[in-house]
């Protein structure tokens, strides 16, 4: 059976490596041209009953427990007076329950598990049908293909023609590199994991990654006009806030990204199609909440344990996988959209919400 899975990011390679661990080989096709052709952003928090769940099936929670950070549980809210409204500090022995992991290493772990030759580099997915053509020219075939390639996947249109919509808010990141040496008071303030400060529209987030550098982010949602994008500029847009916050934006570097938040509509389905199926992102994009690497990789746990169950009927086990991640991604989409709406509102709906 010729399992080929487009994408290569968390739940494209954890489905490669479950596979490989319970008997089925399978392609990675990656439009990146090598492992090292770019960097892979920040860090993402596995949480016990999905990513690491998903790493235990596939016989890599030792390694992960190597390169996971139990600070990084650690977690400060801010309003946007600069007024600290809740502090959570991880002791030296507390449960894993959602340790942070860089996605660098992540990748780094997963892409060692798996048998050389998995991974086909430089193959940028053009078109998709009956084969697989790329953007080099060459083409594959397949009997199962797994769209495993986020937000604009090229494998989706084979099952709907729904397409991701703006949910209103713009993300602005950007970053300080080896904030203890450059900036060791901006990191006294943010602690050792991740750090929210929250007005009405608009917030700031940081998140100490394991290398030192620290990802800042700034949201602007409908009504909250995202200003050019210069740290002088975006530093004037927190006019009032508390001093840390224009401090913490004129530290960073030069590089900086805005991104608009997308999603597909809540609790899509599609008619069966008994040899394609999409994972991840390519599946049921939502507005960010910690979960879209968690459920991209039970996704692709719970995938390869059905194939793997029937062998020889790849229609079936598709059926079976997508009955049992529909409903789990609709409440997880839900649940997301509540929390973008929790955020927007600010620091004391959000102080509400652990709370409860």
């Amino acid at each position: 059976m010729r399992i080929a899975i487009i994408g290569g990011g968390p739940g494209g390679l954890t489905l490669a490596r479950t596979l490989h661990v319970l008997g089925l080989e399978s392609t990675v096709y990656e439009r990146d041209p090598s492992r090292d052709a770019r960097g892979q952003g920040g860090m993402l928090d596995l949480h016990t009953d999905t990513g690491q769940r998903a790493l235990r099936v596939a016989g890599l929670e030792d390694q992960f427990l190597v390169h996971a950070r139990r600070e990084g549980q650690d977690f400060r809210l801010l309003d946007e007076t600069g007024t600290l409204l809740l502090r959570v500090d991880t002791p030296d022995d507390a449960p894993l329950a959602r340790p942070e992991i860089d996605r660098s290493d992540l990748r780094d772990l997963l892409l060692d598990s798996l048998p050389d030759g998995t991974v086909q580099w430089g193959k940028a997915l053009t078109t998709a049908g009956d084969e697989l053509l790329f953007h080099d020219g060459t083409a594959a075939g397949y009997d199962v293909l797994v769209g495993a390639d986020g937000a604009r996947s090229r494998v989706r249109p084979l099952l709907t023609d729904a397409e991701p919509v703006p949910v209103g808010v713009e993300h602005v990141e950007l970053g300080i590199p080896d904030v203890d040496r450059t900036h060791p008071h901006l990191a006294a303030v943010l602690g050792r994991g991740n750090y929210w400060a929250l007005g009405p529209g608009q917030g700031l987030g940081a998140q100490v990654n394991g290398s030192g550098r620290v990802r800042v982010y700034l949201s602007f949602y409908e009504g909250h006009d995202v200003p050019p994008l210069t740290k002088d500029a975006l530093a004037r847009a927190f006019d009032g806030w508390g001093p840390d916050a224009q401090d913490l934006i004129r530290a960073c570097d030069d590089e900086i990204v805005r991104r608009t938040i997308t999603m597909l509509p809540p609790g899509l389905t599609w008619t069966p199609n008994p040899r394609v199926t999409l994972i991840g992102d390519a599946a049921h994009l939502c507005p960010p909440s910690g979960e879209g690497a968690n459920q991209a990789m039970l996704d692709a746990s719970e995938l390869a344990q059905a194939l793997a169950a029937q062998p020889g009927r790849p229609d079936e086990a598709i059926r079976a996988y997508e009955a049992s991640m529909y409903p789990r991604s609709t409440a997880v989409t839900e649940e997301s959209l509540r929390i973008r709406d929790m955020l927007r509102a600010g620091a004391q709906e959000t102080l509400r919400f652990f709370a409860r």
